[in-house]
């Protein structure tokens, strides 16, 4: 794996017999001696340590940065208020995702993670509008329902965050920000660690009761569960928050305004709606349709979408996906079919989340 970057947390994966693999150019851990399925439901009974230090974390101090980041976003930064986070889409002329993102609001800065993949574009576009700084520290994120506890362990003062509340303290030395959020569907915390410190940290939560590490494959079940997006699967440059169901993250403001890339094709879909939406599936059979299988409303009739992500859910037990569909194909309930091989497969369009999610509000 010569050339690929590696995080703060690699030796650490190494001595955890952690299998490693090519990911968005960094060596990352997919899955430990457990498996994906262990790990994955390890994750919704109790607590997964993952490591996504290969995301972007960027600081943004302009004094501009409020007003830069709305010209890039369809999003209410302004009034998002000090120690509270959000999800933030970047959108491009024609409505388009440039990516998804999280940023909170520091007080005086604004802390900002992108996607690994989406790095070397998004930092030159939001530096073009204000002052970015790019950090180089770990980032860890507790999922799971015992979280809570063994981050308590390290810093009591955690337990007093609610979902999307975000902090600055230290777990052993150095300043940490912690948010409580993550991209699992389960309470719980992403960490950005000093550089020195993270092994310590991750050592530190895995003496825990109940936590386990655990890759990015069961990061990537977990996540379909809970149906959330994979950007360059599920969302693209060519696909719209509206056909993405992603109109909650348009707060009132931005919408009666404007002012942001793309207005011009979002404002009027999220007047009438887009002519295709994202869907949740739920195959018939017990095997997987994964990204890419194309979907027909009938047996041999024309193709009218494509699955985006798919799997098998080892919460819900058995295979699920989500794709796109033209929106009078969308209704919970409607029966589609999906081409596997030469096979017309019936799938049933399902309700997202798969997995209620459990945040702690």
């Amino acid at each position: 794996m010569s050339g690929l970057k590696r995080t703060p947390l690699a030796d650490l994966h190494a001595r955890l017999g952690g299998k490693m693999v090519p990911f968005a150019g960094w060596e990352m851990p997919v899955q430990y001696a457990d498996g994906v399925l262990k790990e994955h439901l390890h994750t919704r009974a109790a607590a997964g340590l993952f490591d996504v230090s290969h995301m972007g974390q960027l600081r943004l101090t302009g004094a501009d940065r409020v007003e830069a980041l709305e010209r890039l976003m369809p999003v209410n930064v302004a009034e998002l208020k000090p120690g509270r986070q959000r999800y933030g889409l970047l959108t491009n002329a024609v409505g388009g995702i440039l990516d998804d993102l999280m940023f909170a609001n520091m007080g005086d800065w604004i802390f900002l993670v992108v996607n690994a993949a989406r790095a070397d574009h998004d930092i030159p576009h939001i530096a073009a509008e204000t002052k970015v700084e790019v950090l180089d520290r770990a980032l860890i994120a507790l999922q799971g329902p015992a979280a809570e506890e063994a981050l308590a362990a390290l810093n009591g003062d955690v337990r007093d965050m609610r979902f999307m509340d975000a902090r600055v303290m230290p777990l052993i030395e150095g300043d940490c920000f912690i948010t409580r959020s993550g991209y699992t569907g389960e309470d719980g915390f992403e960490i950005s660690v000093p550089r020195d410190e993270a092994e310590a940290v991750a050592e530190a939560l895995l003496e825990q009761e109940g936590v386990a590490p655990v890759g990015l494959g069961a990061r990537d079940s977990l996540r379909l569960e809970a149906g959330l997006c994979l950007y360059g699967n599920d969302i693209d440059e060519g696909t719209t928050p509206v056909e993405a169901g992603l109109t909650w993250a348009i707060q009132k403001r931005r919408r009666e305004e404007g002012g942001y890339p793309g207005a011009d094709v979002i404002g009027p879909q999220l007047a009438t709606g887009a002519a295709r939406q994202r869907v949740g599936l739920r195959p018939t059979g017990r095997a997987p349709l994964r990204a890419g299988t194309p979907l027909h409303a009938e047996e041999n009739g024309p193709e009218i979408g494509r699955i985006t992500s798919g799997g098998f859910g080892p919460t819900v037990g058995g295979p699920i996906s989500m794709g796109y569909v033209p929106s009078e194909f969308s209704q919970a309930g409607t029966g589609l079919f999906a081409s596997l091989r030469g096979r017309f497969e019936p799938v049933t369009v399902a309700p997202l989340p798969f997995v209620q999610q459990s945040y702690k509000r």
